[in-house]
């Protein structure tokens, strides 16, 4: 019931949110509805020019859910659910005679998600709410920053969120696992977000931060429910080991490379990253050649590991494609350029997503 009640509290929160605020965006926010088709526009008189009220209040409706939807940052939640998909596929894998068992377990897999994408929408919402003067200069299309959303609604958003998440846990599993996703929570949002602490001001904790909630906690986290979902113990497969040790790596690299769109805002907010105190160019020199090591010790670890602990061919010659295609996005950035730069970090994204297709296979 506690569960029922959190999960009804959010999508109420978030349909006040889509229909309370914004009856008329601004114009430079406005998206018409390009999915509509003429002969559909004409078969719908609600959403035709005869009744200009109820399209103003289509495309309000339209405005405001498209801000949630750039609230919640879209790329982070792809990553958790990759995440959480392929973590789940690699313990049924181990445990083949279980497979029978999946229909049974996916309504507490399907929570299980729900709850890691409201901390993820949790932790990204109160990093905005802290960042508007610096999003208003680095990333003006996010809903706070573009006025498409008030901070009181997006408080109420968060606060929603991290009520059901906690909620979903404490209800669903264990008290271990609890205990990872309260941290989690505290570490990523407000210790990371809110001063007086506000961690993301020193570049170093910043990435200690990112690279322990995206690397180890989320992996661990979910590989660990899965198995207790199914009544084993928890065992350090190799191939969950490989993974916790190169994610956490990886995040250490997103947590720098995000801030080297962000120089100009970053410095004007007083908040110092390694990109403003290096530049664009060095960082993204370093960024690039820790993970070539990175990806250079997965093809090692495949050649050199215990017979039968990694699937070698498919390990070694994955993470060498991906090597290469980092070589390449290096190849092709130009430093001086801001919409290269934003490629550049949207590539370190891919190979992030990549890595996660490979993990259930290596």
């Amino acid at each position: 019931m506690m569960v029922a009640r959190s999960l009804a509290l959010v999508l109420l929160l978030t349909s006040a949110c889509a229909g309370l605020r914004y009856p008329t965006p601004p114009a430079g926010l406005r998206a018409p509805l390009r999915s509509l088709s003429p002969r559909a526009c004409a078969s719908a008189p609600l959403a035709s020019g005869d009744d200009p009220r109820a399209e103003a209040e289509a495309q309000g409706i339209a405005a405001a859910l498209g801000a949630v939807y750039r609230f919640s940052r879209p790329h982070t939640i792809r990553g958790t659910l990759l995440a959480c998909g392929t973590g789940v596929g690699r313990a049924l894998l181990e445990c083949p005679s279980y497979l029978h068992l999946l229909p049974a377990l996916l309504p507490r897999a399907f929570l299980g998600v729900a709850a890691l994408v409201l901390a993820n929408l949790f932790i990204v919402g109160i990093n905005q709410i802290y960042d508007v003067e610096i999003d208003i200069v680095n990333k003006p299309f996010l809903p706070i920053a573009a006025g498409a959303m008030t901070p009181a609604v997006a408080w109420a958003i968060i606060s929603a969120s991290v009520l059901s998440g906690l909620a979903l846990v404490k209800t669903t599993f264990s008290p271990l696992i609890f205990k990872l996703y309260s941290f989690g929570l505290l570490v990523g949002g407000p210790l990371y977000s809110i001063p007086p602490i506000q961690l993301k001001r020193f570049p170093l904790a910043a990435g200690l931060t990112i690279a322990c909630c995206r690397g180890f906690l989320l992996n661990f986290g979910v590989y660990y429910a899965t198995r207790e979902a199914l009544g084993q113990a928890f065992v350090w497969n190799p191939a969950v080991a490989f993974l916790a040790r190169f994610m956490t790596v990886y995040a250490s690299v997103i947590a720098v490379t995000k801030d080297l769109p962000d120089v100009e805002g970053d410095r004007r907010g007083g908040i110092e990253t390694f990109a403003s105190r290096m530049g664009a160019k060095k960082v993204a020199a370093g960024a690039t050649a820790v993970l070539a090591l990175n990806y250079v010790g997965a093809i090692v670890t495949a050649l050199t590991g215990a017979p039968g602990a990694f699937r070698t061919a498919f390990m070694a010659g994955g993470h060498a494609l991906a090597l290469c295609w980092l070589g390449l996005s290096w190849r092709k950035l130009v430093p001086e350029s801001k919409s290269s730069i934003k490629d550049f970090y949207g590539q370190i994204w891919n190979l992030f997503y990549f890595e996660y297709l490979m993990y259930p296979f290596i």
